[in-house]
């Protein structure tokens, strides 16, 4: 339960593939970074939840991304191995993440030299990464916005009525009354649609299983061991809703709505996790000196890993034009 946590070695004689604990803004912040050439640009991964890291399984699809990149994953403050029992996180928000942000964005790029990184965020992360990207533009070649997040009630009632839709389509009586019930709470932000029913029908992943991913992680990777795992499941609990419910109250799409960084939504055809219709209403009021949506059509809110191959090509190809 206790044995010490690495992340596998990568070939090369200019590899890198550590897992290490920075101090960051004052606090400890777990960060794996892994590349077969640590002089490669650099990716920084911003998980969403909130306080869901993807460090117990990501390494599982970022293989052919590290040929090309070095990439740096990170558990936010409170979350997964950044959760330290005795800290006080009463006061955590979403401003204090975007700070954490770019100063871990200062310290990657003086550690490696690089005077600019590429920053990706996915789900509740987008919400992170569009405000670092308001506050410091000149750290970054662009932005990558991986389940957006837009405005949240919107994106909880695309998700009502789609999976209102399927229990329809099911004759699952039982769970459409209770869906017409919540109907009134989801339209004032109160509460968000069920999330096993988003995932039930296949509006959270479609070409993976998620949830298997993390227990495989949790079990079987020797990223985490069972106190991290511990830590994983108390961030959630004490950050999550805090965190969630800043995200409902001051909706990303009246604090950020223009940028100076090239940006790229990119939505899995099928997400109701976080909806491409609000995404893209989000994306048509943002001015940027660059932007294009990207529809993956067989996924829905993990594109990066459900069509892998393609998002790693159509990755590839961004980033040679950005940074010509």
């Amino acid at each position: 339960m206790f044995f010490p946590t690495w992340t596998p070695h990568i070939k090369g004689e200019q590899s890198i593939s550590t897992l290490e604990q920075v101090v960051i803004n004052g606090t400890g912040h777990e960060m794996m970074i892994r590349g077969k050439d640590s002089s490669n640009p650099i990716l920084i991964f911003v998980h969403g939840g909130p306080a869901c890291s993807e460090i117990p399984y990501v390494r599982k699809y970022q293989k052919e991304l590290e040929e090309q990149f070095t990439i740096i994953h990170y558990d936010q403050r409170g979350s997964g191995k950044s959760h330290h029992f005795f800290e006080d996180y009463s006061n955590l928000t979403t401003d204090l993440l975007v700070e954490d942000l770019l100063a871990l964005t200062n310290y990657i790029s003086e550690r490696f030299k690089q005077e600019k990184v590429l920053l990706v965020g996915h789900s509740f992360g987008t919400y992170i990464g569009m405000k670092a990207i308001d506050k410091s533009p000149e750290q970054f070649y662009g932005y990558i916005g991986i389940g957006q997040v837009a405005d949240v009630v919107q994106s909880e009632m695309d998700s009502l009525e789609f999976i209102l839709e399927q229990a329809k389509l099911d004759r699952d009586s039982d769970n459409i009354e209770k869906l017409m019930l919540m109907q009134p709470l989801i339209k004032i932000g109160e509460v968000s649609t069920p999330r096993n029913l988003v995932r039930k029908y296949g509006g959270a992943s479609r070409l993976i299983n998620d949830n298997t991913d993390y227990l495989t992680g949790f079990l079987f990777n020797p990223e985490y061991n069972g106190l991290d795992v511990i830590r994983y499941f108390r961030g959630i609990h004490i950050t999550q809703e805090a965190l969630w419910g800043e995200g409902v109250k001051h909706n990303i799409t009246d604090i950020v709505n223009r940028v100076d960084v090239p940006i790229f939504f990119v939505m899995g055809e099928f997400d109701y996790m976080t909806s491409v219709n609000a995404a893209k209403k989000y994306y048509d009021s943002i001015e940027a000196p660059v932007k294009e949506f990207i529809i993956f059509e067989e996924s829905a809110h993990y594109p990066q890993f459900e069509e892998r191959e393609k998002f790693n090509i159509w990755l590839n190809k961004t980033f040679n034009k950005l940074k010509k």
